[in-house]
């Protein structure tokens, strides 16, 4: 098993066990809302980690409190790629085509205009 499919398993398991004991019951589109609002609320944690207020006197960024934040992060997208029926391998393949697509906005190569680099 590589990692991702790791991941995967474990964010179903502590999902499972999350839902059981706190006995919730929500269609999969309220958990992806649920999980989406989530991602927002951890994005602006990790806002708060690098020191994104202007206006406010910057402290040392603290390394592991990011990666932490990170890792919520993570979470909750893998948690939301559960319900919408998403596997590990199948993130993977999307992922791996769209990020060839973004190179090939980038280079003027895809049917998407407005994207490419103009020298």
């Amino acid at each position: 098993m590589d990692k991702l499919d790791t991941i995967f398993e474990m964010q179903s398991g502590l999902d499972g066990y999350i839902t059981e004991q706190r006995n919730l019951q929500y269609t999969k589109e309220e958990w992806i809302m649920k999980r989406s609002l989530a991602l927002i609320s951890e994005l602006a944690e990790t806002l708060d980690e690098v020191n994104f207020k202007w206006w406010k006197n910057p402290r040392p960024v603290d390394g592991r409190a990011l990666k932490e934040e990170l890792v919520d992060i993570l979470h909750f997208y893998i948690g939301m790629c559960i319900d919408a029926g998403m596997t590990a391998e199948e993130l993977f393949q999307i992922y791996l085509a769209k990020n060839q697509e973004n190179y090939d906005r980038q280079q003027g190569k895809s049917a998407k205009k407005g994207y490419e680099v103009k020298p």
